[in-house]
């Protein structure tokens, strides 16, 4: 997931109403664990996923290393080897266990991390009861912790999908919910987007991410955005018109991809004598059609809008079009839904509208991870958590359905390598 660090604008101190926002979302962690048994909680079957007995920890950590360690007087850590098991990647701060070796940690036990969290929340709540007397500084790193909680619960979903899914047991995280599938999406149409000078970057009150500050103006080209995401339904005309086997869609690193991982199909997919299944949180379904196609690498996003004669957008077209369009969160699947899967469009949704630009999955964009003109780095270890990573990543924008919905917003600038496909990563296209 993104990581960044606070906003330059100002954020108000701590009030009493901060405290069930705290209460919330630390306890959104905790139930999205709830299903799991204590043996899915230590599994690491690869560097990108962490165990989601380390989410809970590590989410724990920050809250007492930026907070009480620094603003509750008299504060003792819970354990004086926490801070070397769970830092994430904050070298300021020590040394950590390796990042792929979290899945090693069988200690400490799952009822000991639970006991850390309610040990940290009931200072949290001592804390937050001094609101009248905390600096500034401390309303600002607040609200960067119940962000960076949000970031971990989507990791939590996704990291939990893919522990599970490696089981030859196929188990399901929940019970699937009662719907009929849908057979059919609504016919694409291309919307027209003005070109010119635009200004993109995070502009006026609230919080944002350091990635997104430095707002600046930047020139595009008139050009036409897909007024809804590409669905199973036509990423599976691509995977039978021999699309994986064509090097002539693919990047070079994905085309080498494609060969040496056999990749076939999106990640989870899997074909059956009845026709193609993929895993979900709700064990192994059949594909449906109408639903936006899902855990798709930028190499195979990129290979599929090669392959239908158009591009991925620009994260600068992206976040114009956007604005033009007037986004919001209504009508997205976040994880609150609980569905924890992107959901297909309604076959009635009108043709010059643009859909499912927030929520659903991660739109991949044609657009390297860099640093706005202006940016600069923060002071300190929260420094770490965002300009370190500028780099051989690319953008995604408009959030998935394993994103909180208060956590996503038009400028939200999402980043990863261009090979991951374990996230709900998803495709929108441009020409």
């Amino acid at each position: 997931m993104s990581t960044a660090s606070p906003s330059a604008a100002p954020v108000a101190v701590a009030l009493p109403s901060h405290l069930a926002r705290f209460q919330a979302i630390r306890r959104q962690s905790v139930d999205l664990c709830r299903p799991l048994l204590p043996e899915d909680t230590v599994v690491q079957p690869m560097i990108d996923v962490s165990p989601p007995k380390w989410h809970l920890a590590h989410t724990t950590w920050f809250w007492e290393t930026f907070l009480l360690r620094e603003y509750l007087p008299g504060y003792e850590v819970f354990h004086p080897d926490y801070a070397f098991l769970f830092n994430s990647y904050y070298n300021s701060l020590g040394s950590r266990v390796n990042r792929a070796d979290r899945g090693t940690l069988s200690r400490p036990p799952l009822q000991d991390v639970y006991a850390y969290r309610n040990h940290v929340d009931a200072h949290m709540e001592q804390l937050l009861a001094l609101h009248d007397t905390l600096p500034a500084a401390f309303g600002e790193v607040l609200e960067l912790g119940l962000q960076h909680e949000q970031q971990h619960q989507e990791l939590l979903a996704t990291d939990i999908k893919y522990i599970l899914s490696t089981s030859p047991l196929a188990p399901a995280y929940q019970p699937a919910p009662a719907r009929q599938p849908q057979t059919a999406a609504p016919a694409v149409a291309w919307l027209p987007v003005p070109g010119g000078v635009h200004r993109v970057g995070f502009e006026g009150e609230g919080f944002c991410f350091d990635n997104e500050l430095a707002p600046h103006e930047t020139y595009v080209a008139d050009f036409e955005l897909q007024n809804r995401l590409v669905t199973n339904t036509e990423f599976l005309e691509f995977i039978e018109a021999g699309g994986y086997q064509d090097f002539r869609y693919w990047m070079g690193e994905g085309w080498d991809l494609v060969q040496s991982q056999h990749w076939t199909a999106p990640l989870y997919w899997v074909k059956h004598e009845t026709g193609w299944h993929r895993f979900t949180h709700h064990g192994l379904v059949p594909v449906e059609m109408a639903a936006p196609v899902t855990h798709v690498s930028f190499y195979e996003a990129d290979a599929y809008a090669q392959w239908r004669g158009c591009r991925l957008p620009t994260e600068q077209e992206w976040e114009i079009a956007a604005r033009h369009f007037g986004a919001t969160p209504e009508g997205g699947t976040f994880l609150e839904s609980g569905l924890l899967d992107p959901q297909p469009l309604s076959p009635s949704a009108p043709a010059h509208q643009c859909h499912q630009l927030l929520g659903d999955v991660w739109e991949w964009t044609y657009s390297a991870y860099h640093a706005y003109p202006g940016y600069q780095r923060a002071a300190g270890a929260l420094g770490e958590y965002n300009g370190k990573f500028m780099v051989n990543q690319l953008v995604l924008r408009g959030g998935s359905c394993a994103t909180p919905e208060s956590h996503i917003r038009v400028t939200y600038r999402n980043f990863f390598h261009a090979d991951k496909r374990w996230q709900f990563t998803g495709i929108r296209l441009a020409r």
